[in-house]
């Protein structure tokens, strides 16, 4: 939908990591933003763009954009605010970020028993980190609007007729013959991202996450006896922190003992969908930290002029946090554009080919005011390559001066094929990237702030490894991932014990 083709190739600019790096950031941040001075929700539309989508029906796509441009936000705007000041104590070490979910959500997960599990598994998860770190654990779910994926290819070869590639209930179904982009599925994600949301809020209000009530610990599957006994003694300094807290009566004036903040989040990759829940409002009046929307107070905003002074900005309403995919950070490109102009909280993956420059430079176009805790650095390099990348990464966005919350990603680094053809993750490799980063980041007087998982509460057999010992044998037991391989709720909650115990130790 962009008025440049998808095919049409665009690379980040080619800058050197040597020299005269900080010159050449500036030039690259001058490039781009003289391209296009002002920001719009849709001064997208005139940068070359990555995985576009074509539809056949136009008048459709327009019919169902409108439609989505009057429903009402799906999130508000105190709860990005609220989810940004959270962040803004994750990167300055005063709280840790635990992010999972499904790679690819789908709407049949829009579900009572799927969301809870979900749920439950967060919670867990992030009881276990509290322990473990002594700080309070940030909770963002690849839920309610994880339904597009970005695909190396647009088509694929299926018994030997080439089809559209699935990318996501949002533009096309999995059966075959639901691959070509249906419009109508434009709003069809708005309401099961509404629906899901709403599942989510009800179910914290109604004390899903009370603590009060007794959690599921079965450690039963973890074979190795010492790991057993270790998990078991985590669990008993959990479950006795709690105790004391009710029998003092701690627990009856806390009401952070009775829910808990769960934000959503998805990567922001179609934009002709985002551009139409992004919505020009006031800025929550409890939260005098914001800074003005930085908008031109001369800008002529949708045929109007919009004053930078007048207590509102750009707030995309469909999720409270957003990431660029790694595939899409193009400095000159279409997302880049599209994120720089949000208040939202967002992420940029950072993959192996992330030269150093590059990172500066999108740093500077994205937040200029170097808002701390803006911007979610998700470092996906792969356990091999981690510790030749890592570093010089940590250095300039020290000297650059912007203070981010580091974030690691182990999954999509690790992602392996069996000799078989199916996709799947090895736990030690997942953990070991992220043993990495805690250690790296110490080497180098930063600090992990949080990780990144693909993960589903459902006895899936689609990651192998663990305590429960999968092997790529039992991958077929239980394979229902209709992209990446993810985490199942033993191996999410192991590894949950396994970062708890690198910061007790």
């Amino acid at each position: 939908m962009s008025k440049r083709s998808l095919e049409e190739p665009i690379e980040p600019p080619k800058l050197s990591e040597s020299g005269g790096a900080a010159a050449e950031v500036k030039v690259a941040v001058k490039r781009q933003k003289n391209s296009s001075s002002e920001w719009t929700p849709s001064s997208w539309t005139t940068k070359p763009m990555k995985q576009e989508v074509i539809y056949d029906d136009l008048a459709a796509v327009q019919k169902a954009l409108a439609k989505l441009e009057r429903l009402p936000p799906i999130v508000t705007t105190t709860e990005i605010v609220k989810l940004r000041k959270s962040l803004r104590d994750v990167a300055l070490g005063k709280a840790f970020l635990l992010q999972g979910g499904d790679c690819a959500e789908l709407f049949d997960y829009c579900e009572e028993n799927t969301i809870e599990s979900k749920i439950k598994l967060l919670l867990q998860m992030s009881l276990v980190l509290i322990w473990g770190a002594n700080k309070p654990v940030v909770r963002i779910a690849r839920m309610a609007g994880q339904y597009a994926k970005p695909r190396s290819s647009p088509t694929e070869m299926h018994e030997g007729k080439e089809v559209p590639s699935f990318r996501g209930d949002i533009l096309n179904g999995y059966a075959v013959e639901d691959r070509k982009p249906d419009p109508a599925r434009l709003v069809s994600a708005y309401h099961h991202s509404a629906a899901t949301l709403n599942f989510i809020r009800g179910s914290l209000a109604s004390g899903i996450a009370d603590l009060h009530s007794p959690l599921d610990w079965e450690l039963g599957h973890v074979k190795d006896e010492e790991i057993r006994a270790q998990y078991t003694r985590i669990v008993d300094s959990i479950t006795e922190s709690l105790r004391f807290m009710r029998t003092v009566g701690a627990d009856s004036s806390a009401s952070g003992l009775e829910t808990v903040d769960l934000y959503t989040s998805h990567e922001g990759l179609l934009l002709e969908y985002e551009q139409s829940l992004t919505r020009r409002l006031k800025h929550p009046p409890s939260h005098p930290f914001f800074l003005p929307a930085r908008v031109p107070s001369d800008q002529q905003v949708n045929g109007h002029q919009e004053s930078a002074s007048d207590g509102k900005g750009w707030y995309n309403t469909s999720a409270h946090f957003l990431w660029i995919g790694d595939r899409t950070r193009q400095l000159n490109g279409a997302h880049v554009e599209y994120f720089r102009g949000l208040e939202n909280p967002i992420g940029i993956k950072v993959g192996p080919t992330m030269t150093s420059t590059d990172l500066i430079a999108l740093l500077e176009v994205v937040n200029p005011s170097k808002d701390v805790g803006k911007v979610t650095l998700i470092t996906r390099y792969g356990e091999h390559k981690i510790a030749s990348l890592l570093p010089s990464h940590i250095q300039v966005v020290k000297e650059s001066g912007h203070v981010v919350v580091w974030q690691c990603d182990p999954m999509h680094g690790n992602t392996k094929n069996t000799p078989s053809g199916v996709k799947t993750r090895q736990f030690s490799s997942i953990l070991s990237e992220v043993s990495s980063a805690l250690r790296i980041h110490k080497e180098h007087g930063s600090f992990l702030g949080g990780v990144h998982l693909e993960l589903t509460g459902d006895a899936v057999t689609e990651c192998v490894g663990g305590s429960e010992g999968l092997t790529e044998g039992d991958l077929g037991v239980n394979y229902t991932t209709y992209c990446d391989p993810r985490l199942n709720e033993k191996q999410a909650l192991e590894l949950a014990f396994l970062v708890a115990g690198h910061y007790r130790d």
